[in-house]
């Protein structure tokens, strides 16, 4: 599935790898039940609701998505300790090409997995890639049901305060 990205993003939003549904109809984040879209409004990251099919209206707005793991799969658990180590490689070359201020794992197991930091916790990490700022959250798969919209929405909010506050 095609990333939606350009240089010097102000977040790189990565997901964990795309749903079958997802790279059916090419769009990121498209599975019904999916509450990445409900959070970015929610948090105030788009002053309006966009469907998966608007994604591209991402970048104007200064954002952008990538997944750690290319390959799409009917759930992230059947991805190995190998997928995770490649796909961070790739991402971590990602990161370095387009250098945007912040990336945004959206998946604390992924973001463990992939870059050896298995005590990692959400929020911002003590810990640069190539120069960008990275910041975990929760997985918004509806299939991650620990965590409700709202608390979503507060975490995704913490991002955005933080990158309006030039931090």
């Amino acid at each position: 599935m095609q990333d939606v990205i350009a240089p010097g993003l102000k977040v790189l939003f990565c997901g964990i790898n795309p749903s079958v549904y997802s790279a059916v109809v090419r769009h990121h984040f498209a599975r019904p039940g999916n509450r990445f879209w409900p959070a970015l409004y929610a948090s105030g990251f788009t002053d309006r609701l966009l469907a998966p099919h608007e994604q591209g209206e991402l970048l104007v707005r200064g954002y952008g998505i990538t997944n750690v793991v290319e390959e799409a799969s009917v759930a992230a658990d059947s991805l190995t300790a190998r997928d995770y180590a490649e796909g961070g490689r790739k991402l971590d070359a990602k990161v370095r090409r387009y250098q945007p201020r912040y990336l945004a794992v959206l998946g604390i197991g992924a973001w463990r997995t992939a870059f050896g930091k298995p005590k990692a916790l959400l929020g911002l990490q003590p810990e640069l890639l190539a120069d960008t700022r990275v910041w975990v959250l929760p997985n918004p798969s509806g299939l991650n049901a620990h965590y409700r919209p709202a608390d979503l929405a507060r975490m995704f909010r913490e991002l955005r305060l933080a990158v309006e506050a030039g931090g």
